[in-house]
Formats: C-alpha cells, sequence, structure tokens
C-alpha cells in the first residue's frame, strides 16, 4: 500500500501524489518547442521550497528519454555550493556534460569554451539540458552560466532559416530549476530567458489535496471525514510538503485505529503535535531563513493589525521570504496584491516562534496571594478582570521585559506585534494551570489576529487591535462583532492596543451590541 511522503521527491509507485497533468504538460512543450524543429525554449521552473519542482521534471525527464529526437540530461548543482569561482563552475557543469555523453573531458578555460561544447560538430542530435538546484551556485556561478547560455540562445535565434538539427549549436532546449529568481533582481546581467516562459509550480488545489485522500480510502479502506479535509486544506493551503507530511502523520502516526474513519480528534491531535513537538525540515528552514536580521523584524512588522502591506516582488526582503516559503500574495477587491503568511499552520508557528524567543520568561504573572476569583470559576471565565491583570502586568514590567525587543527605526517604537507576543504568552502561562487552552488564530493570513480561549466547553473570542484613529477604531468593532457571528458567539472581546497611558485609555472601555453579538471593548495602554 502507498505511503503519504514529504521527504524529497515522491516516488510515482509508493507515494500518494498529485498528477498534475496539465502542469506536465506545459512544461514538456515549453522545453520542445510548439515547433520542435525550430528549437525549444531557455526558460526557469521555480517556487518555494517542498512544491514539488524536481518530481515535476523527473516526470518530464523520463517522457524526454523515449523521444529519439533529442538527447537529454539532467544535472543536479547542488554540489557547486561551495565552489567561489566561476570558471571551476563551468568546468564542473561541463566535465558532468561530456561524462553524461560518453565524451572525453575538455579543459574550460573560459565562457568561450563552455559555449563550444555544445556545437553542432561536438554533439550527434539536439540536446535538452535540465538544471536542478541551480541557484546553489555563486551568484558569479550563476552569471557565468547565464550568460553562455544567452550567447548560444541569441546565436540559435539568428538562425531561424535553419533546423533545430542544423544550427550551430544544438542545445534545443533548457530548464533552469530553482527557488530563487534566478533571472530577476539578483542577476543584474541580463536574461537569455524570456520570462513570459517561466514556469511557476503553484500550491496543490484543494482537488488534488482531497484526490489523495480519495486514493487513501479506496486503497486502505478507511474513511476521511470531509471536515479533516477542509481543514487541513485551510491550515495549509496546499503546500505540498506540509500537506503530504499531515497525510502521513493522520495516515500513521495519530491513526490508532484503522478501522475508524480519521476524524477531527486525530487531526487535532495531529495538528497539536506539529505545532509544538514535531521537528519538520520545511519549518526548520523556514525559521532558519526569519531567525537573523534584516528578516526577522521585517517578518515581525508583518504582523501588524493594521493596513495590508502590498506585494511587490522587486522588493529583495519580499522577493526572499516569498520564495523561502514565508510569505505569499492576494489579489483583493481593489485589484491590488497584498502580501499574506503563506498558510495558517506558517503563521502559527512563526507566532509561537518570536513569542518564546521575547519572552520565554515572563517574571511574576500576578501577586502571589491573587487567588483569581473573578477571574475564573469552576464554569466560566471572565475576560475583563483577566486583562486588567495583564495591564497591571505591563505596566510594572515594561521598561524591564521590553527593554531589548524590536523597535521600529523610523520612531524608535516597539513593534505592535510584540505585544501581541507578550499577551499570548501571558494569558498560556497564567491560565495554564485551570487548563485553558490559549489558541493564536489568523483570520485572514495577514496580520489580524484573535487569541481564542477555550474552558470547559466554552469559547471565549479576544480579538486585538492597535489603535489608529477613532474611524477605524468604530470599524473594528463593527468587525469584531461580524467576527464573533461567524464563530456562533454571543459575545466577544475586542482589546485593543492604545500608545497613551492606562489611564487615558480607559475612556475607550465600553460594552456594545452589534447584530446580537455584545461586544466588551478593553482598551490597553502601552506608554
Amino acid at each position: 500500500m502507498r505511503k503519504f511522503s514529504s521527504y524529497g521527491p515522491v516516488s510515482n509507485t509508493s507515494n500518494y501524489y498529485a498528477p498534475r497533468e496539465e502542469l506536465i504538460e506545459k512544461t514538456y512543450v515549453n522545453l520542445i518547442g510548439e515547433n520542435p524543429a525550430e528549437g525549444g525554449h531557455y526558460f526557469t521552473v521555480w517556487a518555494p521550497r517542498q512544491t514539488g519542482k524536481t518530481w515535476l521534471m523527473q516526470q518530464i525527464l523520463h517522457r524526454l528519454k523515449k523521444d529519439p529526437r533529442f538527447n537529454v540530461l539532467k544535472i543536479n548543482l547542488e554540489d557547486q555550493k561551495d565552489k567561489t569561482n566561476a570558471n571551476e563552475i563551468l568546468q564542473s557543469i561541463a566535465r558532468k556534460i561530456r561524462e553524461n555523453s560518453g565524451k572525453p573531458p575538455v579543459d574550460i578555460r573560459n565562457q568561450e569554451d563552455f559555449v563550444d561544447i555544445f556545437k553542432k560538430e561536438d554533439s550527434d542530435k539536439p540536446l535538452i539540458l535540465i538544471l536542478d538546484e541551480f541557484d546553489a551556485m555563486i551568484e558569479e556561478g550563476i552569471n557565468a552560466v547565464v550568460s553562455a547560455f544567452r550567447n548560444i540562445y541569441i546565436h540559435r535565434m539568428d538562425e531561424l532559416d535553419k533546423t533545430t538539427e542544423q544550427k550551430t549549436y544544438l542545445l534545443h532546449g533548457v530548464t533552469l530549476i530553482g527557488v530563487r529568481s534566478v533571472l530577476g533582481i539578483e542577476n543584474q546581467k541580463g536574461s537569455p530567458f524570456n520570462v513570459q516562459r517561466s514556469v511557476h509550480v503553484p500550491n496543490l488545489t484543494y482537488e488534488e489535496v482531497a484526490g489523495m485522500f480519495k486514493w487513501y480510502e479506496k486503497e486502505s479502506g478507511q474513511a476521511v471525514e470531509k471536515q479533516v479535509i477542509d481543514t487541513l486544506y485551510d491550515e495549509m493551503r496546499g503546500q505540498p510538503g506540509l500537506t503530504c507530511w499531515f497525510g502521513e502523520l493522520l495516515a500513521e502516526t495519530y491513526n490508532p485505529d484503522p478501522k475508524k474513519p480519521i476524524s477531527m480528534f486525530n487531526f487535532n491531535e495531529a495538528y497539536s503535535a506539529a505545532t509544538h513537538i514535531l521537528p519538520n525540515n520545511n519549518i526548520m528552514n523556514l525559521i532558519s531563513k526569519i531567525n537573523k536580521p534584516p528578516y526577522d523584524e521585517i517578518v515581525i512588522e508583518f504582523f501588524k493589525t493594521g493596513e495590508k502591506i502590498e506585494f511587490k516582488f522587486d522588493r529583495p526582503d519580499i522577493n526572499y521570504l516569498y520564495m523561502n516559503g514565508v510569505i505569499d500574495l492576494e489579489k483583493a477587491d481593489d485589484g491590488k496584491f497584498y502580501l499574506r503568511f503563506s498558510c495558517p499552520f506558517v503563521q502559527k508557528r512563526i507566532f509561537n516562534y518570536f513569542s518564546d524567543r521575547f519572552f520565554n520568561y515572563l517574571g511574576p504573572l500576578i501577586h502571589p496571594f491573587d487567588a483569581m476569583e473573578d477571574a475564573v470559576d469552576q464554569e466560566s471565565l471572565y475576560i475583563p478582570n483577566i486583562i486588567k491583570r495583564y495591564q497591571a502586568y505591563l505596566t510594572k514590567n515594561q521598561g524591564i521585559f521590553f527593554k531589548d525587543v524590536p523597535r521600529r527605526k523610523d520612531d524608535l517604537r516597539i513593534y505592535e506585534a510584540i505585544y501581541h507576543f507578550n499577551l499570548y504568552r501571558y494569558l498560556y502561562d497564567l491560565l495554564k494551570s485551570w487548563k485553558v487552552d490559549v489558541v493564536p488564530h489568523f483570520p485572514t493570513g495577514n496580520g489580524k489576529i484573535d487569541l481564542i480561549l477555550k474552558y470547559k466547553g466554552k469559547i471565549y473570542a479576544l480579538e486585538l487591535k492597535s489603535f489608529k484613529d477613532m474611524y477605524t477604531h468604530e470599524k473594528g468593532i463593527e468587525q469584531a462583532a461580524e467576527y464573533g457571528r461567524q464563530m456562533g458567539l454571543k459575545e466577544v472581546a475586542f482589546l485593543v492596543f492604545v500608545e497613551v497611558t492606562p489611564a487615558e485609555a480607559k475612556q475607550l472601555e465600553k460594552v456594545v451590541e452589534k447584530n446580537s453579538v455584545t461586544v466588551t471593548v478593553l482598551p490597553i495602554g502601552i506608554l
């Protein structure tokens, strides 16, 4: 029986996978060309990590090997990452090409020598070249190879009156596979490729995710509840590596009774473990990318709950974070593209990471003799009285625990998200003795954050905002009421961080009812 796998390219014979036939066909046609006699295209296959780029090109490689018109060669360039000399890289790639063609090595002294190995006199038929992990090389190596391909490409275009077999250079088609936009902002010397010919590998669609689990159901005889598939897709947004990892957790690790359907109970167990205790190479790599300047503070800024941030691919920081799977983009009703986190699960893991990084120790949370009688009893939580304690804690400790946290460069104020991290850790640590679950929730994928408290079968929603102006504040109250209505709640707490003293902030405190939902406005002064 097949298995779910997130460890490198999946096996078509051993693993569940999405066939992606349309994407394979599109990429195949790009390589051989719409009219193969005229030549193929030189293009990139790009996407964030663990989206299936290598698997995609493996399918095309197997198909091309059956085509007698071409020689086809796929080379992995990850072993070039430690080379610091461009000519050394050209020599190494040339050696691999010659070895795979059964030809003796030649001395590559410069770019001109590298171009010569693709001449008609040195080949028996047109070559299709696939270079994987292309962006593992240093920039000088990338530029050297790209420039060589540019020369060949232009020369072939000058010979449009000849068939592909008659042209001076028999490099029919080239694919460069990588996570960076090799042909974009990082290459200042121009591109041999038409950027419209680049192939982006998207996340899995809902139908593709559901299809893998239907396949599992058919082979295993075990049903999977539709809500599990729906929730998995919502949380991972079809990211292939994470989706297949959760498929493995649900089908194996957290599947104690294969005779019963895989339910939301199984999913919640797997999700909790994946969030807190289970290592995952994809997430560990992602954390390593943001755990250093300037990307840590950039990502912290993304958590702000005010205006959305426009997605601009030519911004180096956004480009880097997108290509490493931290963020994604979405098109809004105004026609503009805005930044969002790549998926709720990634956003939650990043939120937890920063919360632990900045506030792994909070000191005394309340007075030692405070029995919390007006805040927690055997049946209910009383959110206003809990938040009063947080305000007192914040006022007392802000100068201590917030001394070394990141601050905005323009006005040296503490980033808004720092307070959200702190509040989450405060509530988590304060209420764990009462076995209250405190769960960060990100309903939009942007900066918007809610904290969901679960206690004695009841759900308490806390929507967090930062104060901007009174108009935006009132709109926020309406949105909080609508959020509560969508969750089926009669009450919701609207926590607003205000850059004034606690005494000044208190004038925003009120209880209002909108759309049959009671909204308790709880301001928190942070000066």
